[in-house]
């Protein structure tokens, strides 16, 4: 298959305090969130002075991948395109156009399978291309890739970097937290998502050599009534602590590639401040970002579909998912109504 360009494609982030009103109404249109939570989520923002650390990451990553590209090929030009924030993909895929661009394969930093994670960024491409209207280009999104040798190599890499600053005298029952973001039980219950944690999750501690470890869920987002997997960093934290499940925890954002707000504000701030009034030891380990088993391995999902007799390499029993996906994979969760006056928590990057 013959390709003349990739698209990198982000959740996005603002990147100022400026940026942060308009980025959250982005986020949030369509979906019925109260305007004061809307503030509060602001205020974690304005923690940060406005300026989320997504983009500036993902302007790293497609720097590693031009580099990538161009000492081992293909020699292909690299474009990125954001769901909720500038660059927006609609305004990347007229700058395509303009450029020539015909076909072009899509790198959606998203390493798992859910509608939020993967279908969705599909009908948001499908929808900026409707938007440029004719001549705009053809795009093929990547497989997910949460199984893939360089993604675990990477991972475990980030883990055995954060075992390093559990003090030693602590090191005896460290226990190795693996973090994901929540999502609704209607749309987990309807995608691989939590088997593909759970195989992750396997995969790395395996790998370090570590017993003691557990899946654990942030950024619970949605009405109070609606369930959501479980159970919360915050929460699991203190059951640690109350029955001495660990001396010291790593914790692990490993449903992310790049750090951004919900990184930073949810493990590096409420996390780690519960850690240090519980008194138990914690090291945050690193995403994946331009580590460089994980830019490699992009090149390679790259040749897999450029070359499409070439080995789809995956480790685990679940295998290498497909190119494309099925009609019916991953639906959209059925929103509950929100009852008038109930608060409600919105994911944010």
């Amino acid at each position: 298959m013959n390709y003349d360009a990739i698209l990198v494609v982000s959740f996005g982030g603002p990147e100022s305090r400026e940026n942060v009103i308009p980025f959250l109404e982005n986020v949030l249109r369509g979906r019925n969130v109260p305007r004061e939570r809307m503030l509060a989520v602001a205020e974690h923002y304005y923690h940060f002075e406005g300026k989320s650390p997504i983009n500036q990451q993902t302007r790293e990553l497609i720097a590693a991948i031009e580099a990538e590209l161009a000492q081992h090929g293909p020699r292909l030009p690299v474009y990125w395109g954001n769901r909720n924030w500038h660059p927006m993909l609609a305004d990347t895929l007229r700058k395509m156009k303009q450029d020539g661009v015909r076909r072009a394969l899509a790198f959606v930093t998203s390493a798992y399978s859910s509608y939020s994670g993967c279908r969705q960024y599909r009908e948001d491409i499908a929808r900026a291309q409707s938007e440029v209207g004719a001549g705009t280009p053809e795009i093929d999104k990547l497989r997910a890739f949460f199984n893939h040798p360089g993604f675990i190599a990477a991972t475990e890499e980030r883990l055995r970097e954060a075992l390093e600053q559990i003090p030693a005298n602590a090191r005896q029952n460290v226990q190795l937290i693996c973090v994901a973001h929540s999502i609704p039980r209607s749309m987990a219950n309807t995608c691989d998502y939590v088997r593909q944690l759970e195989e992750v999750r396997k995969l790395v501690s395996e790998r370090l050599g570590i017993a003691n470890h557990a899946l654990v869920y942030q950024s619970r987002s949605g009405a109070p009534g609606q369930p959501w997997l479980e159970p919360d960093i915050l929460d699991y934290l203190r059951t640690v602590k109350e029955k001495n499940l660990a001396s010291a925890a790593v914790v692990a954002p490993i449903s992310f590639i790049s750090d951004h707000m919900e990184v930073l504000y949810d493990l590096e701030i409420e996390a780690r401040q519960l850690c240090d009034s519980l008194q138990l030891p914690m090291a945050r380990a690193r995403t994946v970002g331009v580590h460089p088993q994980f830019i490699a391995m992009i090149r390679e999902l790259i040749l897999e579909r450029t070359n499409p007799g070439r080995e789809r390499r995956a480790l685990g029993s679940l295998g290498a998912r497909p190119d494309v996906c099925a009609e019916d994979c991953c639906p959209a969760p059925q929103r509950p109504p929100r009852p008038q006056g109930a608060p409600q928590r919105t994911a944010t990057s």
